[in-house]
């Protein structure tokens, strides 16, 4: 389930979670094929034409080409199901003891089945247990769906931490600091 369409959903097989190895092969094409499938998504959603990977801006690009690089000081979690790799989310590391969900991204084949929800789950469950204090995240106020999966998952819309247009800030506070 994509941030732009996450929806209710029913879980008929549960989605396996596990931590991306991205120094294998497989699994780091596959992190990178899902980011550049996010990234095109979000900036076609923004209003900005780009035909391809290589069209999006240098900052997005360091991501897809190399995934390891862009995310060596966080988690880049991957959900199967099925047998097949459904979606991702990165989980940083915690700082002042928050952390925050980035790139939330299910497969087109895979949305309405639960996976962006088992995602979230699954990152906050890991905040929890690192003793984080509260979970970030920043949503674009038209995706909705995603919104309110957030909203079911424990998140709160907060003042905003981010100064460009259109984004949502949400926080699920775990403990007290």
């Amino acid at each position: 389930m994509s941030e732009h369409g996450a929806g209710a959903g029913s879980d008929p097989a549960p989605a396996l979670v596990r931590l991306a190895v991205l120094s294998d092969d497989h699994d780091a094409a596959a992190v990178s094929r899902m980011l550049a499938a996010y990234l095109l998504e979000t900036e076609r959603e923004k209003g900005a034409s780009v035909a391809g990977a290589s069209a999006l801006p240098e900052r997005y690009r360091h991501e897809v080409e190399q995934p390891a690089r862009a995310f060596a000081a966080a988690e880049v979690w991957i959900a199967q199901a099925d047998g097949a790799i459904a979606g991702m989310a990165v989980l940083t590391a915690p700082e002042q003891g928050r952390c925050e969900i980035k790139r939330l991204w299910t497969e087109p084949w895979a949305r309405g089945t639960g996976v962006g929800r088992r995602l979230v789950e699954h990152c906050v469950d890991r905040a929890r247990g690192r003793r984080d204090t509260a979970v970030e995240l920043t949503v674009w106020r038209w995706r909705e769906g995603a919104i309110r999966l957030y909203e079911r998952a424990g998140f709160a819309a907060v003042e905003s931490w981010d100064d460009r247009a259109g984004l949502v800030c949400l926080r699920h506070v775990l403990r007290d600091r």
